[in-house]
């Protein structure tokens, strides 16, 4: 796309913004004399939350203070958001962006060279779908997709249309959680058996509210998109849509992906599992709440491997315990809390509590084989300086997304931390485990052919009926 109009636009942007030096991360070497012509022009669709600037970690601000990329464009069918947006952009040295409302006319915007995705998660797919079909490289946020037949379509336009598509899977590129994955594939607990993730994370009741009119700068039929349409009400608009299963993967989804994806990498499982269960409910508020997604789930996925993984997600009044995965393994097990990793290597040796073994250990009640005192501790203090990662992250920008520039501008998308495929394998883990509960019983899936094994009703749920409401619709052949 690097055309004379494109150029002479992104010429006429960095004049206007007076600023890219000023506003930049002055620390970053070569900020302010890239050459415009290499610069990339980003469009930002999303901009309410992890969107926007989200306490200076949201797409429009890392994109902003990379050196590499400008963000010339954003969008949301919700108007009134959008001047905050554009301050927040100027006030990090940014030009004013386009404005648009509907992402499909941000599309016929030519200069645009990647697509930025931070929708609610049902737009995820077609937005993605669309981008890659217009020529745009996207980087799109976690859950990658509503379900699985829209999470296998979106791979299959990366590949169609050879873009560069990066899941937001961010812990990735965490350099812990990446000595992590080493130390854990280099056998430092044996061969792993098991790995479980737990996200808590107390949420309140939304109550219960009237349908109402359509509030001022608030394009509903956009905002509902491939959802079933229904009348505006409050209780659907904004952070609430996470909460029913028309919108939603419900927080099963939204953040136990992270914690899945983290542990598949770790147990370098590349395939779908082949069982899966789960059980739970919503609990606490049913009698005050439209609510009708979980407020816990617990699921175990079985692999053909015989590996097991679980995760239990819980939104309720909580004890103070961390969100964190457990690995365990046939020489011992390993944690991470945090932003730390802990290994805990043991033998086979009988459990000793007080010099007792056996039976006699057990029934004193304390802690057997878990020592206070780990084997391995890494933190990021103890990792090997990596300048360049160390540059960009003082610079107030997530690698991940640095990452994704560096793969747009090479053409390489072996070098991305959480390409496409891999994100959608993640997700898929938790539309595998949210079919589960729905149907209430476990499941045999085959992951050749996607399907479950004769299981009718389950595999309904693979996919909305027709793609979705249409005009919005995943189409059958992308």
């Amino acid at each position: 796309m690097k055309t004379e109009k494109r150029r002479t636009f992104i010429k006429k942007s960095a004049m206007a913004s007076a600023g890219i030096a000023l506003g930049a991360p002055a620390f970053i070497e070569g900020y302010a004399r890239i050459n415009p012509s290499d610069i990339l022009n980003v469009g930002v669709i999303g901009i309410n939350d992890r969107g926007g600037f989200y306490g200076g970690g949201g797409h429009t601000a890392n994109f902003t203070k990379i050196k590499d990329t400008r963000v010339t464009a954003i969008c949301d069918c919700v108007e009134y958001l959008l001047p905050k947006a554009v301050a927040d952009i100027e006030k990090l040295g940014g030009a004013k962006p386009a404005l648009y409302t509907d992402y499909r006319k941000m599309l016929e915007n030519k200069d645009l060279d990647i697509i930025s995705i931070a929708t609610p998660d049902y737009w995820h797919a077609i937005m993605t779908v669309n981008a890659c079909q217009t020529g745009r490289d996207v980087y799109v946020e976690k859950p990658v997709s509503y379900n699985i037949d829209e999470g296998r379509k979106m791979v299959q336009a990366a590949r169609k249309y050879n873009r560069i598509v990066q899941a937001g899977t961010q812990r990735r590129a965490n350099r812990v959680n990446k000595k992590a994955v080493q130390l854990l594939r280099e056998g430092v607990i044996g061969d792993i058996y098991m790995g479980r993730g737990t996200v808590y994370r107390s949420r309140p009741s939304i109550g219960r509210k009237p349908d109402g009119p359509v509030p001022k700068g608030v394009d509903w039929d956009l905002y509902r998109g491939p959802a079933p349409m229904m009348p505006f009400n409050e209780n659907h608009f904004l952070y609430n849509w996470h909460w029913y299963w028309d919108t939603s993967t419900s927080e099963f989804g939204n953040n136990g992906t992270h914690y899945m994806d983290f542990i598949r990498l770790s147990m370098n499982l590349n395939e779908h599992p082949s069982k899966i269960a789960c059980c739970g409910g919503f609990y606490a508020y049913a009698n005050e709440s439209d609510q009708d997604v979980p407020n816990l789930q617990v699921a175990t996925f079985e692999y053909a491997n015989g590996a097991i993984l679980e995760l239990e997600v819980r939104s309720l009044p909580t004890p103070d315990d961390p969100w964190g995965i457990l690995w365990l393994g046939t020489k011992g097990y390993a944690c991470t809390v945090g932003n730390t990793f802990q290994v805990f290597q043991s033998g086979n040796e009988a459990a000793a509590v007080a010099g007792q073994t056996g039976t006699a250990a057990f029934s004193t009640g304390a802690r057997q084989d878990r020592s206070n005192k780990p084997s391995i501790t890494v933190t990021q203090a103890d990792l090997e300086p990596d300048p360049r990662y160390d540059e960009i992250t003082k610079a107030g920008i997530d690698f991940h997304f640095q990452n994704f520039v560096d793969c747009v501008k090479t053409r390489n998308n072996k070098d991305l931390i959480a390409e496409i495929e891999e994100g959608y394998l993640s997700t898929a883990m938790m539309h595998l485990g949210n079919i589960a509960y729905r149907t209430g019983r476990k499941l045999v899936f085959d992951g050749k052919t996607e399907k479950f094994i004769n299981d009718s009703e389950a595999d309904s749920y693979l996919s909305r009926p027709g793609g979705g409401r249409k005009p919005f619709n995943m189409p059958e052949n992308v």
